[in-house]
């Protein structure tokens, strides 16, 4: 059995869940679901990051403890998490205390081996990002994302000696043993080591009091950076011993937004080399939302959360209206004319239209005394269809499609190649014709829509989990019972029985006014 392991970064919880963790979260577990769809054996981890300067202050803010802080946000990330039907193995916190002692074990390794050092940092701070940086990452002299300036800061640190791995790293990424997708971003990344490379980076904080001490040394406490990789291992109850990595490891996909690509890409593997143990396989980044052409601001008051976004849709219409946005990993232009639109034309008219008419028309053929058939070959020359080909081939497609992160394709083929190809193979047929004439060719015709549908629930069960449980359950399938076959099994034409009794239940997707 082959494994998969996939990641979300851990959200800094300094703010509540938006669209831009919803994005990343539901595209994890879109390939989560798919990987435990065809049989590998998956963990799909998330969580909270929740130490660092700025949670003390925004919990000092609040009016709270800095721990009452983060469970009260972090509960939030959960809810939410919960209601988007997202189905990771593990949210992992980072005040967690078998992290936080996993946390103290691997940097006191570090710190024995000579990798850590004190020494004393000086730098460009942003407090917005936590992290130092150089002129060229300001625009105007100011951070990009927060539009603050940062503080000139110098203080004594324990430094990591990043530096010392930068060869290394460098040939790992640019010969694919670390996979950086898309290929743009690779090359960002190989152009960063090459004109600027690896310093020396800190990894402690002495005046910041809510982190996790260092170990040899309480005055100091783990910077945030350092503490919150680390999660991606402890999530896998990893003890911080050096050297041994826990059953999943390595990570096969980190899925993350482009912000934080260039620490993920250096600081990350870096650290894992100081500690022996095998480096993560793949980054994938994806792009950023813009709401009507704006960037998100509360200050414009165009920022979508993923309330809103249930409220208004339902749960699968927010999934698949996320995942259809824009090409992954690329940034894409939304709002709410946008998802309204994409709703009434591939949801409400499309998808939903489809199985309402597609069980009408069955429930006519019984009333005519018409039998379902599958027979496929008796139709062919009459169709110009030979449905077992078509749909694999179209299988071929679909796995290629979520094995590569298209996973816009991949839903897209589910709407094209079974949705689109339905309405026209009915319009083509017209078995309400054949029907109304008691031509037994509607019982082939009849069998190939719905064979397809029961497919096109297959397809669409990583991304619409509780539509394509509706539709078994239309064509008188029990989805438990459909989620364990053997998915090469399930796949294969001929999968629906002759003899169902459909259920017409309510509409899968209610037009919006």
């Amino acid at each position: 059995m082959k494994k998969f392991y996939t990641t979300t970064p851990i959200y800094y919880v300094n703010a509540e869940p938006h669209i831009g963790h919803t994005y990343t979260t539901v595209a994890a577990d879109v390939l989560a679901r798919f990987h435990r769809m065809i049989g590998d054996k998956t963990f799909f981890l998330t969580g909270t990051d929740e130490h660092g300067a700025k949670i003390a202050e925004k919990a000092e803010e609040a009016g709270a403890s800095p721990i009452e802080f983060t469970n009260g946000v972090a509960a939030k990330f959960q809810f939410i998490w919960r209601e988007l039907n997202i189905s990771n193995d593990r949210f992992i916190r980072t005040t967690e205390d078998d992290h936080k002692k996993a946390v103290q074990k691997a940097l006191q390794f570090m710190y024995n081996k000579g990798d850590v050092y004190l020494g004393k940092y000086e730098g460009l701070y942003c407090q917005g990002c936590e992290q130092f940086k150089n002129e060229k990452d300001l625009v105007n002299g100011l951070c990009p994302d927060h539009k603050t300036k940062p503080v000139q800061m110098v203080e004594e640190s324990y430094m990591f000696k990043m530096s010392k791995y930068a060869d290394e790293i460098l040939k790992k990424i640019e010969n694919d043993e670390i996979e950086i997708r898309p290929v743009e971003k690779k090359n960002e990344i190989i152009s960063f080591y090459k004109n600027e490379g690896l310093k020396d980076v800190s990894f402690s904080r002495k005046n910041v009091k809510w982190g996790i001490p260092i170990p040899w040394d309480e005055s100091h406490t783990v910077y945030v950076w350092a503490d919150a990789f680390l999660n991606y291992l402890t999530g896998l109850n990893w003890d911080g011993s050096a050297g041994s990595s826990p059953e999943m490891w390595p990570v096969d996909i980190q899925l993350m937004s482009k912000d934080i690509l260039r620490i993920h890409a250096t600081i990350w593997p870096a650290m894992l080399l100081s500690l022996g143990l095998p480096l993560l396989k793949k980054i994938f980044v994806h792009g950023f939302f813009l709401v009507d052409g704006q960037k998100m601001s509360k200050s414009i008051g165009n920022v979508i959360s993923p309330e809103d976004l249930i409220t208004r849709y339902g749960v699968d219409a927010a999934r698949y209206l996320l995942m259809s946005a824009t090409s992954f990993g690329h940034d894409g232009d939304i709002g709410w004319k946008f998802f309204d639109e994409k709703y009434n034309a591939d949801l409400a008219n499309g998808l939903g239209n489809l199985v309402a008419r597609s069980v009408t028309l069955y429930e006519k053929m019984q009333e005519a005394g018409i039998k379902m058939q599958n027979n496929n070959a008796e139709l062919e020359n009459w169709e110009g269809h030979a449905f077992s080909h078509d749909v694999n081939d179209m299988w071929n497609l679909y796995q290629k499609a979520l094995k590569d992160l298209k996973i816009d394709l991949a839903l897209n083929l589910a709407r094209e190649q079974v949705i689109g190809f339905l309405d026209s193979y009915i319009t083509t047929t017209k078995p309400w014709a054949l029907i109304k004439n008691k031509d037994e060719r509607a019982g082939v015709v009849m069998y190939n829509i719905l064979e397809r549908l029961r497919h096109c629930a297959f397809m669409l069960w990583p991304f619409m989990p509780e539509t394509a449980e509706k539709i078994w359950e239309s064509l008188g399938l029990n989805p438990a019972e459909e989620m364990k076959k053997d998915f090469k099994e399930a796949i294969k034409w001929g999968g629906l029985p002759e003899e169902i009794t459909v259920k017409k239940g309510e509409s899968l997707f209610p037009r919006l006014s």
